[in-house]
């Protein structure tokens, strides 16, 4: 198996783990918390736990794939290793679809939300789609423009989505009142499971962070080491959030699922720290959308420049020299779904498109140990127990999986044999169809 050389390992723990975080902690997180409270109350901290775990199993699984497979193209190269080319043109395009697409309109709504609370007028219908469609041209006209310009729009926004969460967190647990945070005992399973796969959003991220394993230092120790820290940091985080919110605001939370901690934050700080906290989660939500316009649309254009989709999706800008067809492809497509879905329909999609390619990633993972697929000469990290650990991890994606309604799944089998029927008409044109080694 070839590997990419000439890379310096020079990304050890702290930075990793840094990376981590950073990837992790999004726009959904100041939303959320109203989710999970409406869903099981103060039994909410359990869930956070319960999704921690999960990502740490899932994650190892990525982590096994990545050093047996130090290819570019993330969980598309694991799948085709593993499966061959349909299910890595399947998952690639379904990570796009979920991770991507869906998920950018959700964090689409939750901006235009955010910034309702500030300016009423985003929060009427003509506003509200008017916001979300300047939002998607925007982005499109720069970085068709270039992707320096949209890389500039993109920088600075991560010390503004942390700051006013942890200065809500500091300030908000010494006004938490103890009888809004009284154990309710355990929720049913359905709540659970249906709670969980909700938040997994929150969560979301993990495996992009680990995408240049080929510049980590002692990947087989580093990886690890920091995803634990990782996920230890953030799921602490995330349940003080929950915390201070449930204990300040109580019942109101769930009713709360516009600006919970906006709302939160006014009852501790003031309007001036409402304000803040608004301010930061429309930065953050800004940055997000602004992100993914600029990376997202480079896997269309890939697939497009290896025929994987119609030549067009590949084409190249004359004068800028970007992937025009792409950017306006995907800024289509997620200005539509953000202006037609509310950011609960949008995040349970794009979770449930999500959790199909973990579980085709667990499910390589066996597949590598068994047919001990390595680069030469190397030894590739292994998780703990074999393949206890890739099993377990797939159970536990097929159990998220099994709380969603029959409509999502009708969705997304629609989405599947969209898919496989472009798959399948690309290959009946004779189309090379390129398998990953």
């Amino acid at each position: 198996m070839k590997t990419d050389e000439g890379l310096i390992r020079a990304v050890g723990v702290r930075g990793l783990t840094a990376a981590i975080i950073n990837y992790t902690i999004g726009a959904g997180i100041f939303v959320l918390p109203a989710v999970v409270a409406g869903k099981v109350g103060n039994a909410a901290p359990l869930i956070y736990v319960i999704c921690a775990i999960a990502m740490a199993l899932i994650v190892m699984c990525f982590a096994e794939a990545g050093s047996r497979v130090p290819l570019s193209g993330g969980t598309y190269a694991y799948a085709g290793t593993a499966f061959g080319p349909y299910v890595g043109f399947m998952v690639a395009m379904l990570l796009w679809l979920g991770s991507n697409v869906l998920a950018s309109a959700a964090v689409a709504n939750v901006s235009v939300d955010t910034l309702g609370q500030i300016f009423p007028v985003f929060l009427t219908p003509i506003g509200r789609t008017g916001f979300l469609i300047a939002i998607y041209v925007f982005f499109a006209f720069i970085n068709i423009r270039g992707v320096k310009t949209g890389s500039r729009a993109v920088q600075g926004v991560t010390a503004a989505k942390l700051l006013p969460i942890l200065l809500l967190v500091a300030v908000g647990l010494f006004a938490a009142k103890p009888s809004n945070l009284v154990w309710p005992g355990f929720p049913p399973a359905g709540d659970v499971s249906r709670t969980a796969m909700v938040l997994i959003f929150a969560f979301l991220g993990f495996e992009s962070a680990l995408t240049p394993s080929g510049e980590v230092k002692d990947p087989v120790r580093t990886v690890p080491r920091s995803v634990f820290i990782g996920l230890a940091s953030v799921t602490v985080l995330y349940i003080l959030i929950q915390i201070v919110s449930q204990g300040v605001l109580g019942p109101e939370l769930a009713t709360n699922d516009k600006a919970p901690l906006a709302e939160t934050a006014l009852r501790v700080m003031g309007n001036g720290g409402r304000i803040l906290v608004l301010l930061g989660a429309a930065i953050s939500t800004f940055g997000f959308v602004g992100g993914d316009v600029l990376c997202s649309p480079r896997a269309v254009y890939a697939l497009g420049r290896d025929n994987l989709l119609p030549s067009m999706f590949g084409r190249i800008h004359e004068k800028f020299r970007t992937p025009h067809v792409a950017i306006i492809t995907h800024v289509i497509l997620c200005a539509t779904f953000a202006i037609t879905g509310s950011f609960n329909a949008l995040v349970v999609l794009s979770v449930l498109a999500a959790l199909i390619v973990y579980l085709v990633c667990c499910l390589a993972v066996i597949q590598l140990q068994r047919t001990n697929v390595r680069v030469e000469g190397s030894i590739p990290y292994k998780v703990p127990g074999g393949r206890i650990v890739p099993v377990l991890a797939s159970a536990i994606v097929i159990w998220l999986m099994s709380s969603s309604t029959r409509q999502e799944f009708v969705a997304m089998a629609i989405a599947i044999a969209v898919l496989t029927l472009i798959y399948f008409l690309m290959r009946a044109r004779r189309v090379a169809v390129p398998t990953v080694s």
